[in-house]
């Protein structure tokens, strides 16, 4: 079975994980860090500010049933893509939004659906940074599928900063 990879930072990896999860075509999901300058950083480095990673998602699919243009559809629709200071509740240089491309084919669309995006937002620009992909760390496991293992304090988290999916 032939597979794709598609990496997004957004905030909060918890919340970007449940909303990727419950798509058909997505193989596997794994919340971490990615785009800085520390090697295996932990959450609590990440949280400082001081490593340059950022929450990210790493979404394995099948290409043959879920496209990247649906992936970054779902990307859109769960972030606040007018900032660049944090997402929702969460402020800080770890939840900045950004979309890792893995080829060429993903960085077009990544920048044409951004371009598209912009034009309903006209009065505030698009500040989502599209980047090539790096190494991706992979969080711990405690953060992995956060809101199956803790699914009480992963939706009151999620109400109380209002996400816009639910």
């Amino acid at each position: 079975m032939p597979t794709e990879t598609a990496t997004f930072a957004g905030g909060c990896f918890w919340c970007l994980q449940h909303d990727f999860d419950e798509l058909k075509g997505v193989i596997s999901t794994s919340v971490g860090y990615t785009g800085g300058i520390t090697p295996n950083p932990s959450y609590e480095e990440v949280c400082a500010g001081n490593t340059g990673h950022l929450e990210a998602i790493e979404v394995v699919f099948d290409p043959l049933i879920i496209n990247y243009q649906d992936l970054l559809n779902l990307y859109w629709d769960s972030i606040e893509p007018t900032r660049d200071d944090g997402q929702f509740c969460d402020t800080g240089e770890q939840y900045k939004p950004a979309i890792f491309y893995h080829n060429e084919t993903q960085r077009q669309l990544a920048e044409t659906s951004k371009a598209e995006l912009a034009l309903k937002y006209k009065v505030r620009p698009i500040l989502v940074q599209i980047l090539p992909a790096e190494v991706f760390y992979a969080a711990e496991d405690y953060h992995q599928k956060y809101y199956k293992k803790s699914p009480v304090q992963y939706n009151l988290y999620r109400y109380s900063c209002r996400l816009k999916k639910e």
